[in-house]
């Protein structure tokens, strides 16, 4: 990176780049295992893990919830005029990405410009606002991992954006998509992510769920049109999210949506943005979640962060679980890696963590976390007999009748008789213990 800060202002004084000092090191303000250039395989910790920072729990949330106002007190944010203020934001954020050292960022559009009075002056904010970024991104190599429209915030959208059932509410969250797509285009944004915050219902019989699903498939169909139309050529996602604070969303876990998107003939442009608290949400792990979209063929990106086992909500807490970490990157590894995706951070601090400096060491935490992960993923799928086991196990239709059956050359009535023939089949363990102490072994190696 060339710079370490941008502008005129120092936002994040005392704090210099982040480096890789390894294991023996104590310095709380410096990587212990994420080394960006140290090659895993064939690629390098940076090409696998594509971390992203993202804006609006850094630079737009300052820890308030449903019982107080905000602790966190951000110097970005002391202008009174919001165009203003989104400057010295946009310059705070970048010099925190160079900082990290990070390969991408990602925001939705009113994170990054105010909203405006109306369509035409949102419209107005953002472009300036982009041609700020754009400015940045070229000084500093800090490039857009995705964009997407924050529509669900604003009260008219407490009955959703693309399924509310009122068309004029339904043409202001076009108006939106459309703005932020024009901007993820002109900062050579890699992805456009659809988090569909409302689209669901409260309450099913005052609901045509029918018709509002044709309506989020016409939607997602009109802005797949119009991004193509100006030369987006990136990938389209989707992110699950099963409740909260709808009572029930359509797009409530992963094989939900990959079914959505083929029965609407959207699956060769969208992929899923999976987040790991999420899937918890859903009552499946955050492994179920990648391994369904990749065995789809849809895995696009991952917000990484988790939840809180004793709550039930979207806590967005940063990733720490190495478990959680490992098998994640076991299911990327298998499947590819994530191509045009990242690992995006979607994640805000305590509400009780009131230092500039938490944002360093929660991002630190959560990168080495991933790093660890990454590693005893690699040792797993290189050395152990984890790959063979899974085979083995598999063996039978590999070859006579289950590889026939599997072809789809078998009858029902010949599976009857084969079974007739050969009687009680034997027990066959699973090794389920053996498979979660390996993974302990090289978790620790790592």
């Amino acid at each position: 990176m060339s710079k370490v800060f941008i502008g005129n202002r120092e936002y994040f004084p005392g704090i210099s780049q982040i480096k890789f000092e390894g294991n023996s090191s104590d310095n709380p303000l410096a990587f212990k295992c994420y080394d960006a250039k140290r090659m895993v395989g064939t690629k390098s910790m940076r090409d696998h893990l594509r971390f992203a920072i993202c804006y609006w729990h850094n630079f737009c949330n300052d820890g308030s919830d449903i019982f107080g106002p905000g602790t966190q007190i951000h110097p970005w944010n002391e202008k009174s005029d919001p165009l203003a203020a989104a400057e010295d934001k946009l310059d705070a954020a970048f010099e925190f990405f160079t900082k990290l050292d990070v390969p991408f960022y990602c925001f939705h559009d009113v994170d990054l410009a105010p909203d405006g009075a109306n369509v035409a002056q949102g419209e107005s904010y953002l472009r300036h606002m982009v041609d700020l970024a754009k400015v940045r991104q070229q000084a500093t190599g800090v490039q857009l991992l995705w964009g997407t429209a924050n529509v669900f915030s604003n009260p008219r959208y407490m009955n959703g954006a693309s399924t509310n059932p009122n068309f004029d509410v339904v043409a202001h969250a076009g108006a939106q998509v459309k703005r932020s797509l024009d901007a993820t285009v002109a900062l050579g944004g890699e992805n456009y992510v659809f988090w569909g915050g409302r689209e669901g219902y409260a309450c099913l019989f005052n609901t045509d769920t029918r018709r509002e699903l044709e309506h989020m498939g016409q939607f997602l169909t009109m802005a797949r049109d119009y991004g193509r139309s100006i030369g987006f050529r990136g990938t389209f996602l989707i992110e699950p999210k099963p409740m909260e604070p709808m009572y029930h969303q359509y797009d409530v876990d992963a094989q939900t949506v990959i079914g959505f998107l083929r029965q609407y003939g959207l699956d060769n442009d969208f992929k899923l943005n999976i987040e790991a608290n999420h899937a918890t949400l859903s009552g499946h792990s955050f492994a179920h979640e990648l391994q369904m979209s990749a065995d789809a063929g849809l895995l696009g990106s991952i917000d990484a962060n988790r939840g809180n086992a004793q709550n039930g909500w979207d806590t967005d807490q940063f990733p720490t679980d190495l478990h959680d970490t490992v098998q994640a990157m076991l299911v990327v590894l298998a499947s590819g890696g994530l191509k045009s995706g990242g690992l995006n951070f979607d994640a805000k601090l305590r509400r009780e963590s009131t230092s500039l400096e938490d944002m360093f060491l929660a991002h630190i935490g959560g990168m080495d976390c991933f790093a660890r992960g990454l590693l005893a993923a690699h040792s797993i799928l290189e050395k152990s007999s984890l790959a063979q086991n899974k085979k083995d196990r598999y063996s039978s239709f590999d070859e006579g009748p289950g590889a026939i059956f599997e072809a789809g050359g078998l009858t029902l009535t010949e599976l009857r008789d084969h079974a007739e023939v050969i009687g009680e089949p034997e027990l066959v363990s699973g090794r389920q213990e053996s498979i979660e102490n390996m993974i302990n072994d090289h978790l620790f190696r790592a």
